[in-house]
């Protein structure tokens, strides 16, 4: 394979195009539907839409169809097919939805002003996932400039991925004549334990969340009068996720919420912990702040295979500057608990709710409403040609060989994608790495790893051709 060639086409379409798109992109503030209800009046969202299919006509692949499909009640979706070279079907995936601003950008940067400093593009979504489009038309687009043949590709670019993907289903059916049964599924929505190779994500926890609400007054009163008497619905609160969470260690205690792990994930985890050193611990801790483990192998399996519950937002508690000195009525608690991949993420969030509601204390007014969710996804066995084909890429491009790690997050379509084509190859990947935070302040697209996880797609595009006149 024209492995030069390739790697300029790439370099120079991110250096020509598709930064320069990236920028617009992040301007935009296209958040996920959760995060605007107005979407449809705001327009933002239309906006992505009609730049991304007009840049992905530009390119001008030969074949190649551009629409959005639109459903009713339902946000837009980009569908492109390229015709290849044989009847083959690969599906390659990505989103233009964006989680909302978040607070702690650090001075000189903003979540809807892009940045360039070095090799980092700043600014929200670039790196989750709004790179995903380009990076699958500039890998083709290299192939195709190559002469190199590949399968039918079809790229589904989804509006409400940051949602849970609630949209996609319905487009997934809506599309299947048209879609097929792809033997390959490429997603870009992943993370990459370091830039220095290219990752595949083996495993992807699933969620179970909702509101946890304690409710002891109709209104506050003073807390001089009332403390002592009425029971604070905060240490209520405490309480009630004590059941759920050793606070001591953060370990989840029902069993209902752990699963065996499998031995080959255990192997894998102990190969990233060796490959990454301590990027493991590469996280933002203030001051003298450690991970809760010092092993970087039982981290790894902590944000992989084991649960993790997180207190994402609150009501019920006036900022420190305007807080009377009053017993409050109630407190308000949303909560995350990330689950094992292959735990059944429905019912665990039965389980959820019926432990947090049971025997609330002091009588209390305590309802838990379980409002998102998603299944964890473990990837199926790799076949042998595409375990050749991430290594030789990586080592081409990068220049060490592919490593291959789970993932803590979620991608919600992932578990009805696997169902769905269980005969299907996965490679689940992308560019959040080290520092890049994602849905966080100072989220970032590390420009060379994305440019060489391009000329990566492309190279497996070609393998999954090669092997099938093998």
């Amino acid at each position: 394979m024209d492995t030069a060639g390739i790697q300029s086409h790439v370099n120079a379409l991110w250096d020509e195009s598709i930064i320069s798109e990236l920028k617009e992109y992040v301007r935009i503030p296209n958040k996920s539907v959760a995060f605007d209800p107005d979407w449809r009046a705001h327009g933002y969202m239309e906006l992505v839409v009609e730049r991304f299919s007009r840049w992905a006509r530009a390119q001008q692949l030969r074949g190649t169809t551009v629409e959005v499909v639109r459903l009713e009640g339902r946000t837009p979706l980009i569908f492109i097919e390229v015709p290849g070279d044989s009847d083959e079907c690969i599906l390659l995936y990505g989103h233009l939805d964006k989680q909302p601003e978040m607070t702690g950008w650090r001075d000189g940067l903003d979540p809807w002003q892009p940045v360039i400093e070095g090799e980092r593009l700043y600014g929200r979504g670039a790196a989750d996932d709004g790179y995903a489009m380009f990076a699958c038309l500039g890998a083709l687009g290299a192939l195709r400039a190559s002469g190199i043949p590949h399968a039918r590709c079809v790229v589904v670019i989804e509006a409400c991925e940051e949602s849970g993907s609630f949209d996609l289903p319905a487009y997934i059916e809506h599309l299947a004549p048209r879609i097929g049964r792809p033997s390959l599924v490429i997603a870009l929505d992943s993370g990459c334990g370091n830039y220095e190779q290219l990752w595949s994500t083996t495993s992807l926890r699933g969620l179970a969340g909702g509101t946890l609400k304690i409710q002891v007054l109709t209104e506050g009163v003073h807390s001089g009068a009332a403390g002592g008497v009425v029971p604070e619905s905060f240490r209520i609160a405490r309480a009630l996720l004590e059941r759920l969470e050793d606070s001591a260690t953060g370990r989840i205690l029902p069993a209902e919420f752990h699963v065996a792990i499998p031995n080959a994930r255990l192997e894998q985890a102990a190969a990233a912990a060796s490959t990454l050193s301590g990027a493991i611990r590469e996280f933002p801790f203030a001051g003298s702040t450690q991970p809760v483990v010092g092993d970087a192998v039982e981290l790894i399996l902590n944000r992989t295979w084991r649960p993790a519950l997180a207190v994402i937002g609150a009501d019920g508690l006036p900022p420190a500057a305007n807080a009377g000195n009053v017993l409050r009525p109630m407190t308000a608690l949303k909560l995350s608990l990330r689950l094992p991949p292959t735990c059944d993420a429905k019912a665990a969030a039965r389980k959820l709710k019926e432990i947090l509601e049971s025997d609330p204390p002091h009588g209390a007014q305590v309802s838990f409403e379980p409002n998102w969710g998603a299944a964890g996804w473990d990837a199926p066995a790799t076949a042998p040609w595409l375990a050749h084909a991430l290594d030789e890429a990586s080592r081409t491009y990068f220049g060490k060989p592919a490593a291959h790690i789970g993932e803590g997050g979620t991608i919600p379509f992932m578990a009805m994608l696997g169902e769905r084509f269980p005969e299907a190859q996965f490679l689940i990947t992308g560019v959040l790495g080290p520092g890049s935070n994602a849905h966080g302040p100072n989220e970032f697209l590390h420009i060379p790893a994305a440019k060489k996880l391009t000329c990566c797609v492309a190279s497996v595009i070609a393998e999954h051709f090669r092997r099938e006149r093998a």
